[in-house]
């Protein structure tokens, strides 16, 4: 198990687009069992290499029993929406009511360097375009209207871990059923 720690919100890491994955080799299949092995233990809905301190387009998600990975993804979505509670590992304890795409589609590849389609609705739509905004380096309170966002950055600001240097890594699970990625 290679549990990895993961980057909070303020790291500069996070708000900074990752690179397409080129080179599908070795490193790129032991960052995938990194993501998944910390995503599994934190856990989380996904995780995106940004939030490891990788700028890497590549992410890990485990919805409903179904765990997997996408590289280099592109995405489809529809033009109805869900607003849903929605959470980030790197954002930790917090949740809001987010708006989504209701169904998303996403085409990329998997860590061999193979065409891989993944779609979904309603949760699994969810973590898609959480996990490509992480990729794009954009963060979930990004996407709240502007009063709900200045409420969210005044918790944030207040939370026990906001200010801590460097990376943690979260060794109690995450009771909140809400998605976090």
């Amino acid at each position: 198990m290679s549990v990895t720690p993961i980057r909070l919100y303020g790291d500069p890491v996070l708000r900074t687009p990752a690179a397409p994955v080129v080179d599908f080799d070795k490193e790129l299949r032991t960052l995938v069992k990194d993501l998944t092995d910390t995503m599994m233990h934190a856990p989380g809905a996904g995780l995106a290499a940004p939030q490891l301190g990788v700028g890497l387009r590549v992410f890990t998600y485990y919805i409903d029993g179904e765990l997997g990975h996408l590289v280099n993804p592109d995405l489809d979505l529809s033009a109805e929406q869900q607003v849903d509670d929605e959470g980030c590992l790197s954002i930790p304890d917090f949740a809001w009511p987010t708006p989504r795409a209701l169904r998303a589609v996403a085409q990329g590849f998997d860590m061999y360097g193979e065409p891989l389609t993944i779609e979904g609705s309603h949760l699994m739509a969810r973590c898609i375009q959480h996990e490509t905004d992480h990729l794009d380096g954009i963060l979930f309170i990004d996407r709240l209207d502007k009063e709900q966002r200045k409420l969210a950055l005044k918790e944030i600001r207040a939370a026990e871990w906001a200010g801590l240097p460097g990376p943690i890594v979260r060794d109690s699970p995450h009771a909140n059923p809400t998605f976090e990625g």
